[in-house]
């Protein structure tokens, strides 16, 4: 990772590159260094950092998809969007997930070189290069009358702008967000929608799930119960994706009553992206490990997820980001401290989000890159 430190905020990056391809990818996390800052001015602060980024060390790339975690959707949201509105070609996802280090924003951007970007009429946002197409979404919403309502359209609708994309739920989307407005209450909701809607789709235990976290957030308007962000790519070939279990540590999701994937691989001629779900402290048998002790549970989540890495091949050294949620303000500082000893050098955030199961105090999801040497698929 490389940290830069600007006037009113710090940028850690994390970048890939290969001789086998031109496309080169940074996941970079932006925070305000300056907590004092109203926030017009913390916004301004990361927006600058980014164009400076963008112009200079990370030579041109080009955003390709955008968090904003932010303390106050209500209040704040309006400004996100209002200075988005020059930027039309990423998908952008605002939700309110405080940030832990008493900022009221910051900002978890996804970048790329030698892509092509465009909005597309179904909705989706394309990134394109060579055989590839990535189509990203964000921040999909209604409001209907409950989570399971909410759920059920967000997910017919993307279903039906896929298939206007010639893709296919079971066969392209690789990765979704649930952000779940009251998630004690409202996640039961999401669950319900999201197993009965996947049934239809084809995606079942014998056939496989799709990688996604169900966390605590919520958009400025309190009716909107769920807000969904999803990736999928089309071009892919037989064999390419594949899905992580780690079964001596973990269970299979279905057990429990939900449905998606603990992590998933892709494999591309010259990388391998590995994205893995919100994982917490839980053993192969469903039960939470460690109830009430969030360092403990921080631990044995690192071991959740390294066993996940490891089946894909992977190691921490290949995290390109984390972003790691917290049920209860109080135990950052704990595991802050933790996250800095183990994890100096990979771009993170760590916010206020509710896990989906009330005893789980912390839950973490990350993505990785690593060189691929298999040569059976076309380069990314």
């Amino acid at each position: 990772m490389k940290e830069i430190i600007f006037d009113k905020t710090c940028a850690e990056i994390a970048s890939f590159t290969t001789a086998d391809s031109e496309v080169a990818e940074h996941h970079v996390m932006i925070h305000v260094t300056d907590h004092r800052l109203p926030y017009s001015s913390q916004l301004k602060a990361i927006d600058d950092t980014l164009t400076q980024l963008v112009h200079g060390q990370l030579g041109g790339a080009k955003p390709v998809f955008k968090r904003y975690f932010l303390s106050d959707a209500y209040n704040q949201s309006g400004e996100v969007l209002w200075l988005e509105l020059d930027y039309s070609d990423y998908a952008l996802s605002v939700i309110q997930q405080s940030p832990l280090d008493g900022t009221k924003i910051a900002l978890w951007v996804y970048l790329q070189t030698h892509v092509e970007t465009r909005a597309l009429p179904s909705g989706l946002y394309e990134v394109r290069h060579g055989s590839y197409r990535h189509l990203w979404n964000a921040s999909a919403h209604n409001l209907a009358k409950n989570s399971e309502y909410q759920t059920r359209l967000l997910l017919n609708e993307y279903i039906m702008q896929l298939a206007q994309e010639g893709c296919r739920l079971a066969d392209n989307c690789i990765r979704t967000w649930f952000f779940v407005n009251d998630v004690d209450n409202n996640y039961p909701g999401v669950v319900k929608a999201r197993n009965q809607v996947f049934f239809t789709q084809d995606l079942t235990d014998d056939t496989h799930f799709i990688a996604s976290t169900g966390i605590g957030g919520r958009q400025a308007d309190p009716k909107v119960l769920s807000q969904m962000d999803n990736y999928a790519i089309d071009g892919l070939q037989p064999g390419q994706v594949s899905y992580l279990y780690a079964a001596h540590r973990l269970n299979r999701t279905s057990d429990y009553g939900v449905s998606f994937e603990r992590g998933t691989c892709v494999d591309y001629g010259d990388r391998r992206h590995v994205f893995i779900s919100g994982t917490a402290s839980i053993n192969n048998k469903g039960e939470i490990v460690h109830p009430g002790d969030v360092a403990a549970q921080t631990r044995h989540m690192w071991g959740n997820v390294e066993a996940l890495l490891g089946e894909a091949g992977c190691t921490y050294d290949d995290v390109m980001q984390m972003i790691v949620y917290l049920r209860d303000i109080a135990d950052y500082d704990t595991v802050r401290q933790l996250y800095d000893e183990r994890f100096p050098h990979t771009p993170r955030v760590i916010v206020l989000a509710p896990v989906c199961r009330s005893g789980w105090l912390v839950e973490m999801e990350c993505m990785a890159i690593r060189s691929q040497a298999a040569r059976q698929f076309p380069a990314y």
